[in-house]
């Protein structure tokens, strides 16, 4: 299966099993990602621990006062067998700005509005909202 859209199923799922943290097989892919969801603030943190194999990501989910996840929405769009790339002025604006896209560029990982600032494109990895 495809690593980014494992990584986010997992993170889908525990969401709306209401759970307090999920672990993941790390990757510096994985890394990224939930580095800048943290940023974001759809996840309050995320820990690596390393083991004999390739460590061990523990993600810890964000829910609101009423009990619902922090992320609503969380979607891959560049998937294997159909890749996305965008330029950098026609990154898309997710939920009017409330959600974010997560870009894979030539200057690493990083949300749609760094990219846009930077003026670089990239291949569309996910969008959250």
């Amino acid at each position: 299966m495809d690593k980014v859209g494992e990584f986010l199923t997992r993170i889908r799922n525990a969401g709306d099993a209401r759970h307090e943290k999920v672990d993941i097989p790390s990757s510096k892919l994985r890394i990224g990602i939930a580095d800048i969801l943290e940023k974001q603030g759809f996840i309050r943190s995320y820990k690596v621990a390393k083991d004999s194999k390739q460590g061990i990501m523990r993600i810890y989910l964000k829910y609101d006062e009423g009990g619902h996840h922090a992320i609503s929405s969380i979607s891959r769009v560049s998937r294997p067998g159909r890749r996305v790339f965008v330029r950098a002025a026609e990154i898309p604006v997710v939920r009017s700005g409330l959600g974010t896209t997560i870009l894979s560029t030539s200057q690493g990982l990083m949300s749609g509005i760094e990219a846009k600032q930077k003026n670089v494109g990239g291949e569309i990895l996910c969008r959250v909202w």
